[in-house]
């Protein structure tokens, strides 16, 4: 049987990351080992708790989420940070993701897609809100091509149906909800990502993303 994931939650709110440690730790898949109520809290007790994966929020006072990420980066880098916040700016999501973040997630998501999330990120997956992946998106098709390299052909091309995945992946849907949207059983989407990733020679979802949008798949 895995071992369920080991989760610090940090958020400046007493009342939340009670209500979520609350929510989570009735959960089989996840263990809640700590709550921090700001990023100074959070680095001092994961080098004590040794967490997989920190939810981390991103404003809150002594240290916010992103100046606590940039430590973890250097002082703890196998553990995985994913920002639970309530904003959705393009400040606070470039700022996150240059700091380390593995994933973005928003506060209205769902108990199960956080769950999801959460397992995914301690494999090292990248996990990103429909809102977020689009701005990534769009960000890099704003970014200048003088200069950029020729697009080289994949090795091995993108069945029709991988196609439809990598697309949906671009828009930050879940192997669940890829499953809904195509009809599919969620271990066949599952082979389905792990196969796109191999053919773009990228190793997390959010690269497949940026990948497929090179190469003008989406």
């Amino acid at each position: 049987m895995t071992a369920a994931v080991r989760v610090l939650i940090v958020d400046d709110q007493a009342l939340f990351r009670e209500a979520l440690a609350t929510l989570l730790e009735v959960q089989p898949e996840i263990e809640v080992v700590g709550e921090a109520g700001d990023g100074e809290q959070a680095v001092r007790l994961c080098a004590e708790l040794r967490p997989d994966v920190v939810l981390m929020d991103l404003r809150m006072p002594v240290m916010d989420g992103i100046a606590a990420t940039n430590r973890l980066r250097v002082e703890q880098p196998g553990v995985r940070v994913l920002a639970l916040t309530t904003f959705d700016d393009d400040a606070d999501v470039f700022a996150a993701l240059r700091a380390g973040v593995l994933g973005y997630l928003l506060k209205d998501v769902s108990s199960a897609q956080l769950v999801e999330a959460l397992v995914a990120a301690r494999r090292g997956e990248s996990v990103l809100q429909p809102s977020v992946a689009t701005k990534l998106v769009a960000r890099v098709a704003q970014l200048p091509h003088e200069g950029a390299p020729a697009r080289v052909p994949l090795a091995v091309p993108l069945s029709e149906r991988e196609l439809d995945v990598v697309r949906l992946l671009a828009e930050g849907r879940s192997n669940r909800e890829i499953a809904g949207r195509l009809f599919l059983a969620e271990g066949t989407v599952k082979n389905l990502v792990t196969s796109v990733l191999s053919k773009l020679q990228v190793r997390d979802r959010t690269q497949a993303a940026l990948r497929a949008r090179e190469l003008g798949l989406c």
